[in-house]
């Protein structure tokens, strides 16, 4: 299918990061916090023959892809259907104290924008879902139908970051009540309405920005990436690496906020080294961030706001 043939974004950048810390170890242990199609996992499995990986994904339909496009490497993956705030209890309960990479590829993920049932694409119409587990949880419909003006106003603020959030809260009420809020295309119609001509002609689809708003709240994908950076940092061992992709600033934030906690000195400003025992136990690889090459914006338009950004333990 051709989902199982797409690239992941900054495939050979990633493996690049993380290939340090599996080339260290004797029997190396990486976690694909982010599974999706199993892209990232099968291309670390195939150029590392000593390699294992613990994979993620709370999507079901994507552990059932991956599950058949690494069928032949099945015996050096565990894949488990978890949220990647479950981290540290996956490993607990697979006896793991400590790995030597983990890797996150935060956002939606392509199958789940391709598959126009999922309710992901503003673009396609389609039910009201944007579960990444659609075993679980409420769906986007159910939050349109129930949460009132001021926490719909909050949600498309905040997760969003769209100035007309007063407005477009107003009209989803307003289409609510008149029963005319049924699917993608009601709500993307919806969005135009609220936006100002001149707006709406700069910055892509006006719809994109509520979507993104909605998906994070459905999926909780803010809190959950707060609790899981943590984890993820105690869990890599000394030299192991923590490489984390964002598509979005609020994530971004996340996890820069969380990497700077931990690679600042607890030395006074100013001294040339280091006090006893205030050293950092972790340094950035990557100065800051990184973004994807031109090249593979060309190829691959997910790419475009990728924001890259590497961890590594130097001390217990």
């Amino acid at each position: 299918m051709q989902e199982a043939l797409h690239i992941p974004v900054a495939l050979d950048r990633c493996i690049a990061l993380l290939s340090p810390a599996i080339e260290s170890s004797t029997n190396p242990v990486i976690v694909d916090a982010t599974l999706g199609l199993g892209g990232h996992t099968k291309a670390l499995l195939s150029k590392y023959p000593n390699l294992k990986i613990i994979a993620l994904d709370r999507d079901l339909k994507a552990i059932e892809i991956a599950t058949t496009n690494l069928s032949n490497l099945s015996d050096r993956v565990v894949i488990v259907h978890a949220v990647y705030d479950e981290l540290a209890t996956v490993l607990e309960n697979l006896g793991i104290s400590q790995v030597d990479g983990i890797l996150f590829d935060l956002g939606v993920s392509s199958m789940q924008l391709d598959q126009a049932d999922r309710g992901f694409a503003y673009s396609q119409d389609a039910p009201l879902d944007m579960r990444m587990d659609q075993s679980s949880g409420p769906s986007a419909q159910d939050i349109l139908n129930t949460y009132s003006y001021g926490d719909l106003v909050r949600v498309i603020r905040n997760f969003g970051e769209e100035k007309f959030a007063t407005k477009i809260a107003d009209n989803i009420i307003k289409a609510r009540e008149a029963g005319s809020l049924n699917s993608t295309k009601d709500l993307a119609e919806i969005v135009k309405a609220s936006i100002p001509a001149p707006a709406r002609r700069t910055g892509g689809n006006p719809a994109k920005r509520t979507f993104q708003a909605l998906r994070i709240e459905v999926n909780q994908e803010l809190s959950v990436l707060e609790r899981a950076i943590p984890q993820a940092i105690k869990a890599i061992r000394v030299g192991g690496r923590l490489v984390v992709m964002s598509y979005q600033s609020l994530e971004d934030k996340i996890v820069k906020k969380a990497f700077t906690q931990v690679t600042e000195t607890n030395s006074p400003l100013g001294l040339p080294f280091d006090l006893p025992n205030s050293a950092a136990s972790y340094k950035l690889v990557i100065n800051g961030s990184e973004g994807a090459s031109d090249l593979e914006i060309e190829t691959n338009a997910r790419a475009q706001s990728m924001r890259l950004r590497a961890l590594e333990r130097v001390a217990a």
